[in-house]
């Protein structure tokens, strides 16, 4: 393998912002099991419309799931939440925005802090196995399981570590951020952009049926991908994740809450 062909290492990254659009700022969560790599290409389109863009790298990834299986909700929640607020600190409307389990991340952040929006991706706030029900009592006799991915993904591939196996602990800690964000729901009080791909084996149609619910008004936007699988932002509907997205952001970035952080 040749140096030019070794994969570049998981980490996060971040962009200053320029011209015009400096002082606004978008925070970018990545998924489970996942890394920055998964979002580069969406946090950059962002940087090249001259946002500030933060993607922090979460605890417990980027390395294997035996470090994952050390981590918990409330540690990838805090590392997202620092990014955010540091964000936000160096920006006059800060916006969170996140992939799958990073959808929930940035949901609960927008329930917690002022935002100026929200945009996901499949965001995650459900499961397709119902196993997960038990996997409290389950993660005691059963360490680890398979994967959390698709059968035949269509995204391009990334390199996030050693992921062959899932801790059941840690998917334990993933059902309690679901369950955190859907209760934090209805202190959202920003609009939200939601981008849905309908071939995503990996996160259930329950989790958009259960933003409607609890967004209500708020849910600004629903966007229909038609040819992506989960990891949308590196699939074929990726290029309109990033036209939409700065969109929404462009129109969304002079609603500056006058709440203050917590």
């Amino acid at each position: 393998m040749t140096e030019s062909s070794i994969p570049p290492r998981p980490a996060a990254f971040s962009y200053p912002g320029h011209g015009a659009n400096a002082r606004i700022g978008v925070a970018i969560c990545h998924g489970f099991t996942g890394s920055p790599l998964s979002i580069m290409p969406w946090a950059q389109h962002l940087a090249e419309l001259g946002y500030a863009v933060s993607v922090p790298l979460l605890p417990g990834h980027g390395t294997d799931w035996r470090q994952l299986a050390l981590t918990g909700w409330k540690d990838w929640y805090r590392s997202y939440e620092a990014a955010f607020l540091d964000l936000s600190a160096r920006t006059d409307a800060c916006f969170t925005a996140g992939l799958s389990m990073g959808g929930a991340v940035a949901l609960l952040t927008a329930s917690r802090h002022p935002v100026a929006g929200v945009s996901v991706v499949n965001p995650g706030l459900s499961f397709y196995d119902r196993r997960v029900r038990i996997v409290g009592l389950l993660k005691y006799f059963q360490r680890t399981t398979v994967p959390v991915q698709e059968d035949q993904p269509t995204a391009a591939a990334t390199h996030d570590g050693d992921y062959s196996l899932t801790p059941l602990a840690a998917v334990h800690e993933l059902k309690k951020l679901f369950g955190a964000a859907l209760r934090g729901l209805p202190s959202v009080d920003a609009p939200v952009q939601v981008f849905k791909s309908r071939a995503d084996t990996v996160v259930p149609p329950t989790s958009l049926a259960l933003l409607r619910t609890g967004l209500g008004q708020n849910l600004a936007e629903v966007v229909d991908l038609a040819s992506s699988g989960h990891v949308a932002t590196l699939d074929v509907d990726a290029p309109a994740i990033f036209a939409r997205s700065g969109e929404f952001v462009a129109a969304h970035a002079t609603r500056i809450s006058t709440l203050e952080t917590p």
